[in-house]
């Protein structure tokens, strides 16, 4: 069976290597990141993701912005994109309803369960 493909983009390299390493553990994901937001829109063109795992607050470009650039892009706009971020907490992502417009949002730090939870129900409504 072949391994959903998880593109993490964040600036953070600690926080980015920890998922990806946790991910990969699980043994159903296959993982790539990306720490340059400038290099998103290339990396999932080249990985061709099932999902973007995207942080909001990034130097040089933020989440929005690369997430609009994937859209923009017939190549990418169909890839689900769930964000990360520090600028809600917990209760504010629950209180928007786990959703950034139509993206799902978890607040960080988040746990794996919760990152593979995210994953997979993202992924089910898009199969």
């Amino acid at each position: 069976m072949a391994k959903t493909k998880v593109l993490i983009v964040d600036d953070n390299v600690t926080l980015a290597r920890m998922i990806k390493d946790g991910l990969e553990q699980a043994g159903a994901y296959q993982v790539r990141v990306e720490n340059n937001p400038l290099k998103a829109h290339g990396a999932a063109l080249d990985f061709k993701p099932d999902i973007v795992l995207l942080d909001v607050i990034m130097p040089e470009k933020d989440g929005g912005t690369v997430a609009a650039e994937l859209r923009y892009d017939a190549r990418t706009r169909n890839i689900p994109i769930a964000f990360l971020t520090s600028i809600v907490g917990k209760a504010e992502a629950a209180a928007m309803g786990g959703k950034t417009g139509n993206d799902p949002v978890l607040a960080k730090p988040v746990t794996l369960a919760e990152l593979i939870a995210l994953i997979e129900k993202t992924l089910k409504k898009k199969r």
